[in-house]
């Protein structure tokens, strides 16, 4: 941790070196209806120092040393624009400029433009703080950087997140992301501020950006995982008229129409549809995949200073749940090519998911609005297919077969209250804010009457011949239906007080509750029900934030913070007992600096996460040999540790070239676990989460001459050494190590492109060098990574 602070106090120092002169030129970017115009290029023509206008139209210049300059600003679809102004050391000049292009051309400056990446002011902060003011780290996938990479799956935009990273591909159902070590958990997912399902693959094509707040977020939203949220933000209605058009096609029969049209319907009302259609095979021999996707949405001026967006989508996918290639002796990952697949042909999975929203923007006046928000979401997913790939060394592996309904109806409304006012010599930002939720899950339980204790037959996975397998649908018999009804209720303020210029303090407090009901079981054969025996468990906790920001410079931020929270563990132990809550303390230290005028953004964190007992599924059951191959059977492991480091580096040096990347470091281990048997090791490594990760992406437009607009792309993405399998228990019964060591991997994919007009192309080789590796679940569902592919995106923006 020495080497963390000092690292940190070099680049305060690095910062005072470059802060040598702290006059500042700033303004705003309108258009003739006096709208704010996002991510314009503003530059210091006689420096070659630029910046950009942050999403209210706001830019800032600062370190500008005296004398007269001439500002320039230009961007794609607009007529370049200067004026001149003079500074004198340590003043302050404020220019604004006013844009006459007609909506259309504005448009394009919307997609092309770009942001530093302290300017990215995150939603689902809600508190609308800036990130230089912000104690704690933030990242955001913006639209740009989505269309660059053809961010197909979440996972396509995450890896662009250091400090994130996806551990497994369980089933090829779902993807599950690992956030400062710790599984983010169902929890940790939102759409549009509002906590949504984890258990499918969102669609990417009506997303407008992809925001990650790291760390703590349990004063704004409760009971969520330590390391970090994810929030997709959707495309929203325009009152001008554009949309786009595009067909995407790549490697094993991917074919991806979309389309996005928006516009006014009158001069109160907008709208916007999206839409796609994708169907692909896969590397995998049998594997395919086909989903419909529909994001209708409409944008309503109610008055002046108000404003209501009501939204709904909807998501069908039909595809093969894939366990990969499996496990030998529990620890051996199968030795067979990647396109391996042991399945049958006619296993599936079909998932649908809808949500409904409706989101209210009041502003009582210049300093005060009020944001209500309110939204419904179902989801639901059938499946039938044989499971768990866990083999005998010689290869035998006896296929285990499930069918079941899974579901879950969600709603949830929020109301926050922000205000910005003085108190003495003291500026405050405050959030005061109330939110409640509740959740039925719906399970149908099946039973394979012809087959002996689930399993469908036996195969071997290195002789195919060894075994005739079956190809058969056996009977599925609905035997009864559960629900499990949750509901949370929260209330939280926080205030973030300016004490100077240069000293801010961010104080806040949450109090949460949560109700977890006893399942009702309605049996299918008879028709009874059986309410559930015993009480609701109900949990309740105040969760606590403090953060210190120092601005020493005006482009340097140092920060320090602590944050308390609780997780209500669900499921029950092995002997049907509720699960005692989680409590967690999290300490996170850190410097933002923007260099050369936002040309150049560093940022380093540190952290230590300290759970006092991580609930993880149980391996056995009671009987301590029965595998265990119920998820919702846990087990509290004892305390854990989780320190680490990470560094975003954002930087713009040349106009048309931006660079992105990012390295993390964190080591997450059991600190403290109880010495009786079936307890995990202290000081052993959890499975899941990798020790490093690190990740680059350069792309570079051509902005002159015959090739201007031609685009060339490069991202490089490494994932370091991990663990999978099981971490090993205090006297277990295996004589061997039960953990599973996988390699690191690194990817590099290329792209080009070139826009002519109104249309684009792009094409992509991903995974150049045909690297092969593994993302691992636990011991049994072991995917590939895909090999060398080929994606392209032709599009007609109108």
């Amino acid at each position: 941790m020495k080497k963390i602070y000092l690292c940190l106090l070099l680049l305060v120092t690095a910062g005072w070196a470059i802060a040598q002169s702290n006059a500042v030129i700033k303004g705003k970017i309108s258009s003739s209806d006096k709208q704010p115009v996002p991510f314009v290029t503003v530059a210091l023509q006689q420096t070659q120092r630029a910046t950009t206008a942050g999403e209210d139209g706001h830019f800032e210049i600062i370190n500008v040393k005296p004398g007269t300059y001439t500002i320039e600003v230009s961007a794609v679809g607009l007529l370049s624009q200067t004026k001149q102004v003079t500074v004198s050391h340590g003043g302050t000049v404020e220019v604004s400029f006013e844009l006459k292009e007609d909506a259309r051309q504005l448009d394009n400056v919307v997609v092309n433009a770009r942001r530093r990446m302290n300017q990215k002011v995150v939603s689902i902060g809600k508190a609308g703080i800036s990130p230089m003011d912000l104690p704690q780290a933030v990242s955001v996938v913006d639209e740009a950087m989505l269309k660059e990479q053809q961010a197909n799956r979440l996972s396509d935009a995450i890896r662009n997140v250091n400090g994130i990273s996806m551990g497994s591909q369980r089933a090829s159902t779902q993807e599950t992301f690992f956030a400062r070590g710790y599984n983010m958990g169902a929890g940790n997912y939102f759409k549009n501020g509002s906590r949504s399902n984890s258990s499918g693959m969102p669609e990417m094509s009506g997303l407008e950006k992809v925001e990650v707040l790291k760390g703590s977020a349990a004063i704004l939203y409760g009971n969520v995982s330590p390391g970090g949220i994810i929030n997709m933000v959707t495309k929203k209605p325009k009152f001008n008229f554009g949309g786009e058009v595009s067909l995407r096609a790549g490697s094993y029969g991917l074919v991806k129409p979309s389309f996005d049209v928006y516009g006014p319907i009158n001069k109160n009302i907008a709208y916007r549809l999206n839409g796609t259609y994708e169907k692909a095979n896969s590397f995998r021999d049998e594997v395919s995949s086909e989903r419909f996707y529909v994001n209708p949405s409409f944008l309503f001026k109610l008055g002046k200073n108000t404003e209501l967006v009501v939204e709904g989508d909807y998501l069908y996918h039909e595809f093969t749940p894939d366990f990969g290639i499996g496990s030998l002796a529990d620890t051996i990952i199968t030795p067979v090519p990647r396109n391996t697949f042991y399945g049958v042909s006619w296993q599936y999975a079909k998932t649908q998911q809808a949500s409904a929203s409706a989101a209210l923007r009041h502003s009582i006046n210049d300093n005060w609005q009020l944001n209500v928000t309110s939204s419904y979401q179902n989801y639901s997913r059938d499946y039938f297919s044989t499971e768990r790939i866990q083999a005998k060394a010689n290869g035998d592996w006896a296929r285990p077969m499930a069918r079941t309904y899974t579901a879950q109806d969600y709603g949830v409304i929020t109301a926050d209250l922000t205000g910005q006012f003085k108190t003495w010599k003291l500026e405050h930002k405050l959030l005061v804010g109330a939110d409640a939720d509740m959740y039925d899950d719906i399970n149908d339980r099946y039973a394979l009457n012809s087959l002996k204790a689930g399993i469908y037959d036996t195969i071997n996975l290195l002789n195919s011949n060894k075994y005739k397998a079956r190809t058969d649908v056996p009977v599925a018999t609905k035997t009864y239906l559960t629900h499990t009804p949750t509901t949370r209720f929260g209330a939280y303020v926080q205030d973030l007080i300016s004490i100077t210029s240069k000293l801010k303090l961010l104080a806040g407090i949450r109090w949460s509750t949560q109700s977890v009901g006893v399942p009702d079981t309605t049996y299918s054969t008879t028709g009874k029900n059986a309410n559930g025996v015993g009480d609701n468990t109900v949990n309740s906790a105040f969760s606590p934030r403090l953060g210190l920001v120092y601005k020493p410079f005006n482009n340097t931020t140092v920060f320090a913070s602590y944050a308390n929270s609780f997780v209500v563990n669900s499921g029950t132990d092995v002997y049907g007992a509720a699960l005692d809550p989680s409590t967690i303390n999290q300490y996170e230290i850190g410097v933002k600096n923007d260099f050369y005028g936002g040309m150049l953004s560093l940022n380093v964190t540190a952290y230590r996460i300290k759970n006092n007992n991580l609930a993880q599924t149980a391996p056995f059951l009671a009987d301590g040999t029965t595998p265990n191959n119920n998820t919702n059977i846990k087990q509290l492991t004892g305390e854990t540790t989780s320190d680490g480091v990470e560094v975003d580096v954002l930087a713009q040096p040349i106009r048309g070239l931006h660079v992105n990347a990012g390295y993390s470091w964190n080591y997450l281990r059991y600190t403290e676990t109880p010495d009786a048997k079936g307890n995990y090791e202290e000081g052993e490594r959890l499975v899941g989460a990798p020790e490093h990760t690190a990740n680059m992406s350069a792309f570079y437009t051509i902005q002159n001459g015959a090739l201007s607009r031609l685009k060339f792309g490069a991202q490089l993405f490494y994932t370091g050494d991990r663990v999978g399998g099981w971490n090993n228990q205090k006297q277990q019964t295996q004589t061997y190590d039960r953990r599973i060591f996988v390699d690191g991997f690194t990817t590099l994919d290329l792209s080009v492109g070139y826009t002519w007009k109104s249309i684009s192309a792009l094409a992509r080789v991903s995974n150049v060098t045909n690297t092969y590796s593994y993302y691992v679940h636990e011991n049994y569902s072991v995917n590939p990574i895909p090999p060398t592919q080929f994606l392209a995106t032709v599009a007609y923006r109108f």
